[in-house]
């Protein structure tokens, strides 16, 4: 597994492939590496979590092995399936090359072999460690699958029952995700480093965008991540991240503004707020205070 000096030198690396993470994320990260622990990283929708594992996996030359988490994913969809096709095609062909020489039980203990497995995310990432395995919106996921969670959070190891234990030569790097949709029980959390992944300052999602969209002005950058933090302000219904200020920012750009006015403000919502009701709040407000949020110099 790669190394670093310090958190700031992974920051460093972090930075170098296009993601500018704060002290506190760059210290989870940087235990994380050192000692070999899952690292549980809760927010907002899009400030930075997903990218966070990307950019890690980026930075340190790793693989990275997704596992996005949905309502009803269990351990088959995650973690291995047989191939029941190759398994029937093997049984017909020991069939007729023994020509019924072999018994049931010999016949059935060839079926679950390696070669007819197929490895998943999560055991991919056990036999291709040293990796970076992201475990998308565990949020999302059933109370069950968190318990399936917690021997490879533990142990880097899974079991297969008809082939045993499997375990990692090397841990990988275990990034967990979640956005709060519900609250996700201790036992995994106790397994993992916690980290709150939260809105950037201005200034440093001024200095995200410019990163992401160089060919955004320095003007413009600031006045969107301003125009952020005063939307996330308002305690509206899906409060904006990161993602969507890039998605603003690229717009803008796309229309040929160099500036943030309040009329272009307005027309350009869509690509910042996605519920209709934070629209019609935001266009509601009065004209002075949206020059004031949306067109400071």
């Amino acid at each position: 597994m790669p190394g670093y000096p310090d958190p700031a030198a992974l920051a460093l690396a972090l930075a170098e492939v296009g993601y500018l993470a704060d002290d506190g994320l760059a210290v989870a990260g940087f235990l994380a590496l050192k000692l070999h622990r899952p690292v549980f990283l809760e927010g907002d929708a899009g400030v930075g979590k997903t990218a966070f594992a990307t950019a890690l996996a980026e930075a340190t030359g790793l693989e990275l092995v997704r596992m996005q988490c949905y309502e009803g994913l269990d351990a088959a969809q995650a973690l291995y399936d047989w191939d029941f096709p190759r398994q029937v095609l093997h049984l017909r062909a020991v069939e007729a090359a023994s020509r019924g020489a072999l018994n049931a039980e010999d016949l059935e203990a060839g079926l679950y072999d390696r070669r007819f497995l197929i490895a998943r995310p999560l055991l991919q990432a056990i036999e291709r460690a040293p990796c970076v395995l992201l475990i998308d919106e565990v949020d999302r996921a059933d109370d069950e699958f968190e318990a399936f969670l917690l021997e490879l959070l533990a142990d880097a190891a899974v079991t297969i029952p008809e082939l045993g234990r499997v375990a990692a030569s090397e841990p990988p790097l275990v990034v967990v995700t979640s956005n709060r949709t519900r609250e996700v029980h201790d036992a995994l959390k106790r397994r993992c480093l916690y980290h709150w992944v939260g809105h950037p300052s201005p200034e440093r999602e001024a200095a995200i965008l410019r990163t992401r969209l160089p060919e955004v002005s320095e003007r413009l950058a600031g006045q969107v991540a301003a125009a952020m933090a005063r939307l996330r302000a308002l305690d509206l219904v899906k409060p904006p991240g990161v993602a969507e200020a890039v998605d603003w920012a690229a717009a803008l750009g796309a229309l040929g503004a160099s500036t943030l006015s309040a009329e272009i403000a307005a027309v350009t919502l869509g690509a910042v707020l996605k519920v209709r009701e934070d629209i019609d709040r935001v266009r509601a407000l009065p004209p002075g205070e949206l020059v004031e949020a949306f067109d400071a110099p």
